[in-house]
């Protein structure tokens, strides 16, 4: 298994991963061709400095991804922090530890980075990504708020 940098030949398979659950199954829309508002989106991602679509591959294959992005900040300090948005692991790969090995990267890679935190954050539904994640360290600290813009 390997950890890179989504590459434009990746996308449908991480559109896949990412429609691939009781969430994402209401949310994204995984069909040929793929609709072009992700292509935009993927090309957003490259162009912008510090933002990345990080996937586990296999034999070739995505079978997981995340999307990490870096944030220059002014509180505590000027403290940079980084976020994980999108995680995901192919359901037929579930049990390998592959998604803790791919949250480990991303902190490898934020620590690079030199950000002091990296947040996140999962569905209230999602009882075992709770899990999950406090079981790699992370803590609910804040609550989270959303405001849906259509």
């Amino acid at each position: 298994m390997e950890f890179r940098k989504a590459m434009h030949e990746d996308l449908k398979e991480i559109v896949r991963l990412l429609a691939d659950d009781e969430l994402g199954a209401t949310r994204e829309k995984y069909e040929d061709p793929l609709p072009d508002a992700y292509e935009q989106a993927f090309s957003d991602i490259q162009a912008q400095t510090g933002n990345q679509i990080l996937v586990a591959a296999e034999d070739g294959s995505v079978i997981g991804c995340l999307q990490l992005t870096f944030i220059p900040g002014l509180s505590r300090l000027g403290m940079k922090r980084a976020q994980i948005e999108g995680v995901r692991i192919d359901k037929r790969c579930r049990g390998r530890k592959i998604g803790e090995s791919l949250i480990r990267e991303a902190i490898r890679l934020s620590q690079a980075e030199n950000c002091g935190l990296i947040q996140l954050t999962t569905d209230k539904t999602r009882e075992d990504a709770m899990r999950f994640y406090e079981k790699l360290g992370f803590t609910a600290t804040h609550e989270g708020m959303k405001l849906i813009l259509e």
